[in-house]
């Protein structure tokens, strides 16, 4: 695995998380639109598609839901729809170390979601992709671990010091390395996820921010929570 010691932290971000699940979605958005800092919506509304990978003992898996410090999650993120064919697809490697983290992103060549797609087509999209050998070399020890899928909308403060994730909808298929039918599937239509994010310089500033959330700071991953989800 990544040495996470030798990661370069110094550009690092915080990514702070509410889980929600006493307000509407429609409330939630009028507590941002109207917060001190001026929030507005940048990009569009769109679906969000992981595909996770992690060890056969799941480390990354243990290591997150432990709290541990230096913690590592492996996934292929592309939007639009989750199945059929994936056009622009991005291998993240996203690390932290305490509370803040940094993000790899390697772009893949397209591939197809289907009942037929299995970790050794997997292996080859990752061979004709331009990655790092020592990239290369982690991915082959990897398998199948979670799909997940959520609609996302994206705000940024007026100063542009502070972003805004908006998550609800989620859904979590099991996965296995071949023969997928993906009908066992997790819907979580309750809970809503917001992220503020920003830069690590910027953390002294951010109580500014949080003081106008009438929601409590949560610990939460959408991976661990998919996990669990689909082993109960």
């Amino acid at each position: 695995m990544i040495d996470l010691d030798l990661v370069n932290f110094e550009n690092a971000r915080y990514e702070r998380k509410f889980v929600i699940s006493d307000l509407k979605l429609q409330e939630i958005e009028h507590i941002i639109k109207f917060h001190p800092a001026m929030f507005s919506e940048i990009f569009y509304k769109r679906r969000v598609n992981n595909l996770y990978l992690d060890s056969i003992d799941r480390q990354n898996y243990r290591d997150n839901m432990e709290g541990g410090p230096k913690r590592l999650k492996v996934r292929i993120r592309w939007y639009g729809n989750l199945f059929g064919f994936i056009e622009k697809p991005v291998l993240e490697l996203k690390m932290k170390y305490n509370e803040v983290g940094v993000k790899k992103s390697f772009l893949l060549i397209p591939f197809k979601l289907d009942k037929n797609f299995s970790k050794k087509i997997l292996q080859e999209v990752f061979k004709k992709s331009n990655i790092p050998k020592q990239v290369l070399e982690i991915l082959q020890s990897l398998n199948f671990s979670l799909l997940n899928s959520y609609k996302r909308r994206y705000f940024v403060s007026m100063d542009k010091k502070n972003r805004i994730t908006l998550d609800n909808d989620l859904v979590f298929f099991e996965i296995k390395d071949k023969m997928n039918l993906f009908k066992y599937k997790i819907e979580n239509k309750k809970d809503i996820i917001l992220e503020l994010k920003y830069d690590k310089k910027n953390d002294d500033e951010i109580s500014k921010i949080t003081q106008y959330f009438p929601f409590r700071l949560t610990k939460s991953s959408k991976y661990v929570s998919g996990i669990d989800l689909l082993s109960m």
